[in-house]
């Protein structure tokens, strides 16, 4: 095989044939996309057989390098697992899904008297979880009525049968005021608090009914028994409830407990609703956003979504509306069985009222979608003063929205390296920086470093068809800019706007111009470039430092016989410093862990 063919191709011959994940990677060694798939020898292999079957998909086979596979045991597994996985790395070419922070969930704890809160990380410790909301407002509001309704504890002492026998902790004011029983003081049975959790569960289940009986039964028999203030606290839970359910408007003749997926797309941007109704009322609505869209078929971004709505859910209806076939049905129900313990019947409704639920699904779908491609719009036209600035002094044909600078550092022509920054509107993103070694030039020699750096960078943005800069930052004067220009020309990039800042007198220096821009030192562009230039040479500077103080480290210690990786650790974990090493006594370095006197000894005359 050729040394430049791709690892992926001598893969394909022994691919498992069982159920699993595979992963693409880049020639960067990133994984580019991650998949799951019934057989993973058919479906890896279907890549590279016959015409891609979309642009995108064309775009991500140009781009596969290597690749990578996870055997799993079941179908179901491979589909959790690849949900995971693209939560964890997000592939450049999955589905994207926007907002996807940790959604918050409300969470009743494992415990003899659980505590009822608000949760974003989910712990597998038992703990049942509602959710997930991303409709915050919404969750709060359920949060309130329900702390209104039930005496729950707040603390956040772990309760168990000894520590409440032991009267550990003592009775709060919520107590005192009537929004707690006293667990702490076994003053409420476990049976009892059990039951109050039960009617959590019912409420947040949006089953109301029985909450409202349980209510509205204590509130009599306390009026019977003449306890007029429970009686009142009774009514006021009671009205609450009530008030609550009015709140949700939309009721369907059937009382049955489903939900509804409504889509709209535009481009590359997808929006899905979820509506929950139970017992016949809606009880709340979640918004999803997705990007990257643009060649994926309905059912798969279904797929996609009923993955990540259920993945965590505590309860799920046996009936969900959506607007089209669903891909990888099959994995999906055997995966929602195990789940729930019941067949999930997905329906496409055609007529009647579960296709107005539908229809009501896909409008909210479009408002989010109509509200979110205004935002980015927005987003666009919106373009920084600076940056128009910079537009208007460089006589530029568009702002310079995304500006990438660069930078060498060396100490005296050793570890020579660069760094490149890149700016958008005017900000960092860090996520695009990046770190280069300087490998063909020896001593000093910024002029060549430079070449180097500007020739990797855009002959990579070329044959990869990566973001072009709308401008090149060099921090250098005239020397360092021939150098950029010069690597620009060879490689057909030369359109690229470019620049050179000198550090001196702050000099902007333009191709073919000998003299420098007349920039006023308090504009706008020049504060600019010279926060570019500064965090270039901070990143710069940053990155050479580590390398230096790797290559002492190294120099130092692994150049002594019997200093390994361990040993080299344990040494610098002791003494904290390759200082302190040196000042300390043969017997001090002997108290080193898997450190010897005559080890010892020879470190000493080593670093001596």
């Amino acid at each position: 095989m050729s040394t430049t063919e791709a690892p992926y191709k001598a893969k394909l011959k022994d691919l498992p044939t069982q159920p699993g994940v595979y992963f693409y990677y880049d020639k960067n060694g990133k994984i580019i996309y991650i998949g799951k798939a019934k057989v993973l020898k058919n479906r890896v292999k279907s890549y590279f057989t016959g015409t891609p079957d979309s642009p995108k998909t064309a775009r991500l086979i140009a781009r596969i390098w290597d690749l990578q596979t996870l055997v799993t045991r079941t179908e179901v597994e491979a589909l959790l697992t690849e949900a995971n996985l693209i939560k964890q790395h997000r592939p450049r070419f999955n589905i994207d899904l926007r907002d996807d922070k940790t959604f918050p969930y409300i969470r009743i704890t494992n415990e003899d008297y659980p505590q009822v809160f608000v949760a974003r990380n989910i712990v597998k410790d038992g703990s049942i979880y509602y959710g997930p909301y991303t409709n915050v407002k919404g969750l709060r509001a359920a949060l309130t009525v329900i702390k209104r309704i039930f005496t729950i504890r707040s603390c956040n002492y772990r309760m168990d049968d000894e520590s409440v026998a032991a009267k550990k902790v003592q009775l709060c004011l919520d107590y005192h005021i009537g929004k707690c029983d006293g667990p702490c003081q076994g003053l409420i049975s476990k049976a009892q608090y059990a039951e109050m959790i039960r009617r959590v569960e019912d409420f947040l289940k949006g089953r109301t009914d029985p909450v409202d009986d349980y209510l509205d039964a204590r509130m009599q028999s306390a009026a019977e028994n003449m306890e007029y203030e429970q009686a009142a606290r009774h009514r006021d839970q009671l009205e609450a409830v009530r008030s609550y359910v009015s709140r949700q408007r939309l009721k369907t003749s059937d009382f049955e407990d489903r939900d509804v997926l409504g889509v709209a797309r535009q481009d590359n941007l997808t929006c899905g609703i979820l509506i929950r109704i139970r017992a016949g009322k809606l009880i709340g609505k979640e918004q999803f956003r997705f990007r990257g869209t643009e060649d994926e078929e309905l059912p798969t971004i279904l797929s996609r979504m009923i993955t990540r709505v259920y993945e965590d859910a505590s309860f799920i209806p046996r009936e969900i509306l959506v607007p089209d076939e669903i891909a990888d049905i099959d994995m999906i129900h055997a995966w929602l069985k195990d789940v729930s313990g019941v067949k999930i019947n997905f329906v496409i409704p055609q007529i009647g009222e579960k296709k107005t639920l539908l229809d009501l699904a896909d409008r909210n779908a479009e408002l989010v979608l109509k509200d979110w491609a205004l935002e980015q719009a927005q987003r666009v036209e919106i373009v920084p003063k600076m940056v128009r600035s910079l537009q208007e002094d460089l006589n530029l044909s568009a702002p310079p929205r995304r500006i990438e600078g660069f930078d060498i550092s060396h100490l005296g022509g050793t570890e020579t390296v660069a760094s490149l920054v890149c700016f958008i509107d005017g900000k960092p993103a860090k996520r695009e920086y990046r770190k280069f070694q300087i490998k063909t030039v020896d001593g000093i020699d910024d002029f060549a470093s430079m070449k180097e750096v500007i020739h990797r960078r855009y002959t990579r943005v070329k044959t990869e068809g990566l973001s072009e800069p709308d401008l090149i930052l060099i921090d250098g004067g005239k020397g360092q800019l021939s150098a950029a220009i010069g690597a620009l020309e060879r490689i057909g990039m030369a359109h690229i706007p470019i620049l050179g800042l000198a550090k001196r007198l702050e000099e902007v220096f333009l191709p073919g111009e000998s003299l420098s821009l007349g920039i006023p030192k308090t504009s706008g562009s020049i504060i600019l470039l010279r926060r570019i230039r500064d965090e270039a040479h901070r990143f710069a500077i940053t990155f050479q430092r580590n390398r230096r103080g790797k290559a002492m480290v190294h120099s130092a210690l692994d150049d002594i016989e019997g200093i390994g990786q361990s040993r080299r650790v344990a040494l610098i974990t002791y003494f904290r410093s390759l200082k302190n090493i040196k000042n300390a006594s043969v017997e001090e370095i002997a108290h080193v862990p898997g450190i010897s006197l005559t080890m010892a000894t020879r470190i000493k005359e080593g670093l001596s």
